[in-house]
């Protein structure tokens, strides 16, 4: 029994070129006689899951597909809104998902009583540490063929016509795209020169912002506790509402990142990427928070925000950390509830509008008409406010 078990392996599965070398790789080089593929729909073009199980189920021998959009949307998605998610310019559209993907290959990793897990990730990327802290936590072996046989592109590329695997990249587009509700990732191939400029052929989901209508779009974004609920007063579930977002947010040409990024390893990498939605709604989020929040509740939450982003990017999701972050900013959404109006023109997003049952902002007080305020009260504070600055500029000019 435990020489079977030895022979089974679980491959975390994309349909793209580096996991679908991994499945006869693993039988070649690592002596596994069967190999269940999993791929977890997180968003990704229909015609790409698709793609992926039909695939899976010519060269591997059992595949999985499951549906967690409901789920990316509700436990990771809607987090990261409340903790404006941002990392180094990035909206972390890939590294939110895997550790969702990673948990769904566990699950039927259990279910089909495997030796080891598997993934296609190299040994550069962050990849490989999203996906094995959730692993590694099972106790089960991780095996990483790219990593540990010191893979290239171009040699999988030919591999893979050696083992009559179809594949989409080539020699001259290797393009990587990572692809799903959130974001749009793009790299590889002549991307890793950060002085390359990208050809527009890489982008799917956005407009060049000059080829954008010269009108511009309004939208009006309705929150509660946090999370977006409405798209123009009209009701919407997470799902619907994000890729409609992608959809005029794209045609507008908002939601393109260009960007040289710090790797967890230290390496810095080039990266492109496509978000329409998350622009919109993080950007209409954070700024109804400057809304509702008070001055100290801002300051403190900028702080854990970075901190949540540094977590989440990494795929430390399971860290105790994490779930203390979100405690305090769940307790920080109660209040962030309102409206939220954007302009989107030629490839920019900008809040025009806001308002909120829990603004702490009064017209009245901040008004130049208004007398509420007796403005002389404020003489006794300037007196005060510097002084110590006004003591040591006179000690400077005594020497």
């Amino acid at each position: 029994m435990g020489e079977i078990m030895a022979k089974k392996a679980i491959l975390s599965y994309s349909g793209g070129l580096d996991t679908s070398v991994c499945i006869p790789i693993l039988k070649e080089k690592y002596g596994f006689d069967n190999v269940v593929t999993v791929s977890v729909d997180v968003g990704q073009p229909e015609a790409e899951v698709k793609m992926a199980e039909e695939k899976a189920k010519k060269i591997s021998d059992k595949h999985y597909t499951i549906d967690a959009k409901e789920e990316f949307v509700q436990n990771y998605i809607f987090p990261l809104i409340k903790a404006n998610g941002d990392y180094e310019g990035y909206v972390m559209g890939t590294s939110i998902a895997r550790p969702l993907i990673a948990k769904k290959v566990a699950e039927i990793a259990e279910k089909e009583n495997v030796a080891a897990f598997a993934h296609g990730c190299t040994g550069k990327g962050n990849d490989q540490l999203r996906f094995e802290t959730i692993f590694r936590a099972t106790g089960l072996e991780v095996i990483a063929p790219m990593r540990e046989m010191n893979l290239t592109r171009e040699w999988e590329i030919e591999y893979a016509k050696d083992h009559g695997i179809p594949v989409t990249a080539t020699k001259d587009k290797p393009w990587s795209v990572d692809e799903n509700l959130w974001s749009r990732s793009i790299e590889g191939g002549r991307l890793e020169d950060p002085n390359f400029i990208p050809p527009e052929e890489i982008y799917e989901w956005t407009v060049s912002p000059e080829k954008a209508p010269d009108t511009p779009t309004l939208l009006e974004i309705g929150f509660e506790n946090g999370v977006p609920v409405s798209l123009n007063g009209k009701k919407m579930k997470g799902l619907d509402l994000i890729r409609e977002l992608n959809k005029i947010g794209g045609k507008n040409g908002v939601g393109r990142s260009d960007l040289v990024e710090d790797r967890v390893l230290g390496l810095k990498a080039r990266e492109n990427y496509e978000h329409p939605a998350a622009t919109i709604l993080i950007q209409s989020h954070k700024d109804l928070e400057q809304l509702v929040l008070s001055r100290m509740e801002l300051k403190f939450k900028a702080m854990v925000d970075a901190q949540w982003s540094e977590l989440a990017y990494q795929g430390l999701v399971n860290e105790p950390l994490y779930e203390d972050l979100n405690a305090f900013i769940d307790k920080t959404q109660e209040r962030v509830t309102g409206t939220v109006q954007v302009k989107l023109y030629k490839g920019n997003m900008i809040v025009v509008a806001r308002k909120s049952p829990f603004a702490l902002y009064s017209e009245d007080l901040v008004s130049f008409n208004s007398q509420t305020i007796n403005q002389k009260d404020a003489e006794g504070y300037c007196k005060y406010h510097g002084f110590q600055a006004r003591m040591y500029q006179s000690l400077k000019k005594q020497k």
